[in-house]
């Protein structure tokens, strides 16, 4: 039975087939062994073993040349012993691979279980989808100006790259990268997506998984990035007020130059800055007061018609307003009743009388009085600022508010003010005083945000009465002066507190005075090394080489020449200048732009008598005993109220302790009293006065400038501890509606 037959018997194993074709191999073997003389000269060595064992490896790798059939073989064979040049004979490994294929070639077929190759992932690409962040919940999409306002205050439409595989978290991560508005929302946020169609659309919420939102989501949503998405906050609104054109929000954003202002304007807010841009270029180095006067008279100042309430200029308003009333027939004589109330109404009657009289009155305090009422009355019918902060947050917190607010550009700062104490439960005029004397102790005293690792960032340094502006170029590169200007001015504006304590050189220099010309004293000079160095050159003494070396290496680095026999006078004052003035030129202008953003610059312009009064020196604000006590209603015994607490001897009493108190008290104690009692350190125009109540401690009613004392004190010493820690707690709020 041969192998073939073998190998299609039923039954047969392919070991036994294995073990069968051994055994042939190993007879096969022998008998070449023993013959192999007889056949042929060349015995069957190792190499033909070798030469078998090659080829069947070459077929097992697919690499087997086609075999030539058995009459080509025996042609050639026969050519061969012709020719006498015969070959040696085939071994036994290249028969048995010849004769048994199936055994000893590897197979062409597919293979049952293929070798596994590792086949890299494909990335999935991203999708890039549109979010538009609204400022709070819409029922339809925003229109074109609602989008442009968005815009301008970062909010708006941003476009971020996302895949199928992105989590909750990791989306939240991206929008806020894009939308830095989204880092204040606390009350949590929804995704819309809008109908199809054109215009204003209604918005439908995407409802997300319980995982949150994610890509695959998303994705699905945006019908693959083809449709934008809306963010709105569910409790929290965001603001919408205008940001700065400098902001980190439109880094990203084409800009091009304006060619009015010279300002880098992103593209999609150019034609809207076109409509507004008449900015004058404030920080010349030739400007002056005469040039700020030419500036007006360029562009005189409008006022409004007393008729028609139109706005006109000084020169035409008279000719318009002769014949306003005939033109338009709103002319209408007054009844003897109509009069009698606009008499009895407080303020001017016209803004035309008013401007005037502000202009002529030769009393500088009745001027101010008189310009502010006329600025107030112009804005009282726009809606009002809001300034909120809350006094649970921490100072940094509340600093940050402060500066966020007053950081604002094109700002009507004459608009009404309504303050909103988060945290306190205080709410009127008292609210307002708290806030403009807060940012006037500020700008004395310093902001607690932390720079150049220094808890408190000071603006203004060096002693009361010599204060100057910070030399900072921090603080010059985040405009942190020009907010200051918008502070003096917006607390002058509604009555409150003045910026006291500024050197006089700089207070000079800030109106269009010369360096050259300022009054400049060593104790200007906030820096105490630099000071004491400067001091060296005040007197005719030798100076030591220790101290000829210190002038020389100041001298050097401020660009002066070095010390010399004769220009020791000349080099003391251009030294003193440079400290005091000159490295503080950019802040001076910077806070001189902030004024004129305000009415206030108007006044000082118009009236350079009032300079002394809204930039007063410390010693002038200081609070003075007498002059509380002239303002001071005493109580009194009201024999028509039968519903006082206390007798007229306890009234007499507890007015005693007060006056004590106010007649021994230092100047700071009676700064922190007066704030406690009116909500800021400046005497009001009327009275304040005191009531003897039922309580535990003194509290006080700052809109109406009350102070309410208990009666149940019956000696100083504890009078004086209870309202020493009430006055004490005038930097955090009230406590009382």
């Amino acid at each position: 039975m041969t192998s073939r037959e073998n190998e299609g018997a039923p039954g047969t194993s392919h070991a036994e087939l294995l073990r069968s074709a051994r055994h042939l191999m190993s007879l096969l073997t022998e008998s070449e062994r023993g013959g192999g003389a007889a056949s042929s000269d060349v015995p069957c060595s190792s190499q033909d073993i070798r030469e078998g064992r090659q080829i069947g490896q070459n077929e097992r790798s697919g690499n087997q040349p086609p075999r030539p059939s058995i009459q080509m073989e025996q042609r050639q064979i026969g050519q061969n012993e012709r020719s006498g040049n015969q070959p040696p004979r085939p071994s036994i490994q290249m028969e048995l691979t010849r004769s048994f294929p199936g055994m000893f070639t590897k197979g062409k077929g597919k293979r049952r279980f293929p070798a596994v190759n590792l086949v890299p992932a494909k990335r999935p690409k991203p999708v890039e989808v549109a979010f538009h962040l609204l400022p709070k919940q819409y029922e339809k999409t925003p229109k074109e100006q609602d989008q442009l306002v968005h815009l301008q205050a970062g909010l708006g439409r941003r476009t971020v790259y996302l895949d199928e595989s992105t989590t909750h978290d990791e989306l939240c991560e991206t929008l806020k990268g894009v939308f830095p508005q989204l880092e204040a929302v606390t009350g949590g946020w929804m995704i819309y997506k809008a109908a199809g169609g054109w215009g204003s659309r209604k918005l439908s919420l995407v409802a997300p998984d319980h995982t949150g939102y994610t890509g695959k989501i998303v994705k699905a949503a945006s019908q693959g990035g083809k449709s934008p998405l809306y963010i709105a906050p569910i409790q929290d609104e965001l603001n919408t007020t205008p940001l700065q054109l400098n902001n980190e929000v439109f880094s990203d954003m084409p800009k091009a130059m304006c060619q009015k202002c010279g300002a880098a304007i992103p593209l999609q807010l150019l034609m809207e800055h076109l409509k507004s841009c008449n900015i004058i270029d404030v920080d010349n180095d030739e400007e002056n007061l005469d040039n700020v006067e030419n500036n007006s008279e360029q562009a005189p100042a409008q006022e409004p018609c007393p008729i028609c309430m139109e706005m006109f200029t000084a020169d035409f308003i008279e000719v318009h307003a002769a014949s306003c009333g005939e033109s338009d027939g709103m002319y209408e004589v007054l009844d003897r009743s109509t009069v009698e109330e606009q008499a009895a109404m407080p303020g001017p009657s016209s803004s035309e009388k008013v401007t005037d009289e502000w202009i002529t009155v030769q009393d500088p305090t009745k001027a101010m009085s008189l310009f502010r009422d006329s600025i107030l009355s112009h804005h009282e019918s726009k809606n009002p600022l809001l300034l909120s902060m809350d006094i649970r947050k921490s100072p940094a917190e509340q600093d940050a508010a402060l500066i966020c607010f007053y950081k604002k550009p094109k700002v009507e700062w004459a608009r009404p003010l309504n303050c909103r104490l988060e945290g306190d439960a205080a709410i009127g005029e008292g609210v307002s005083r708290f806030f403009l004397s807060t940012c006037m102790n500020k700008l004395k005293s310093g902001f607690c945000f932390n720079f150049a690792n220094t808890a408190v960032t000071h603006l203004f340094d060096g002693q009361p009465g010599h204060l100057v502006p910070s030399a900072s170029q921090f603080l010059v590169e985040s405009d942190m002066f020009i907010m200051a200007g918008r502070m003096v001015g917006h607390s002058f504006v509604h009555g409150g507190p003045c910026l006291s304590g500024l050197s006089p050189a700089v207070v000079h220099v800030l109106f269009g005075g010369s360096p050259e010309t300022a009054t400049v004293t060593p104790e200007d000079c906030p820096d105490l090394d630099i000071r004491e160095t400067i001091r060296l050159l005040e007197g005719e003494s030798e100076l030591s080489d220790k101290d000829k070396t210190s002038v020389q290496e100041l001298a050097y680095a401020w660009d002066l020449p070095g010390l010399t026999g004769n220009n020791r006078r000349w080099l003391f004052e251009k030294m003193l200048i440079h400290a005091v003035i000159g490295r503080v030129t950019r802040q001076i202008k910077q806070f001189r732009r902030g004024l004129k953003e305000t009415p206030m610059w108007t006044l000082l312009t118009k009236r350079p008598d009032t300079v002394a009064q809204l930039f007063p020196q410390e010693r002038a604000v200081d609070c003075n005993p007498a002059i509380i006590m002239q303002h001071i209603t005493w109580p009194h015994e009201d024999d028509d109220d039968n519903d006082d607490d206390y007798s007229l001897d306890t009234k007499c009493r507890i007015s005693g302790y007060l006056r004590c108190f106010i007649e021994n008290a230092s100047p700071d104690e009676l700064t922190d009293l007066l704030k406690f009692w009116t909500g800021w350190e400046i005497m009001p125009r009327n009275n304040i006065s005191i009531e003897v109540v039922k309580g535990s401690f003194p509290t006080a009613s700052t809109c109406f400038e009350t102070l309410r004392i208990p009666g149940h004190y019956k000696d100083y010493a504890s009078f004086k501890n209870d309202i020493l820690a009430c006055i004490g707690t005038c930097q955090t709020g009230f406590g009382l509606v």
